[in-house]
């Protein structure tokens, strides 16, 4: 489990459904400094946020884990 590359896709994802990290933050219940943490791999998404976080960026949790889509 690779931060930097978790970060990385998180990033990805949010701009292929064309939201900022403000309005992912909102979605979430989070700041958007918090995703920005996130995106540049500084820290993981909580526990307790995960599943939100994979339903609000239509992946799995194998596939946030891994950093890539399945298909791939």
């Amino acid at each position: 489990m690779n931060q930097t590359i978790i970060g990385s896709y998180i990033a990805k994802k949010r701009r292929e459904k064309n939201l900022t990290q403000e309005q992912l933050a909102e979605t979430l219940g989070i700041s958007n400094k918090t995703i920005s943490k996130w995106e540049n791999g500084k820290c993981m998404p909580d526990y307790s946020i995960i599943q939100a976080l994979c339903e609000a960026l239509d992946v799995t949790l194998p596939e946030l884990m891994d950093g890539e889509d399945a298909a791939e």
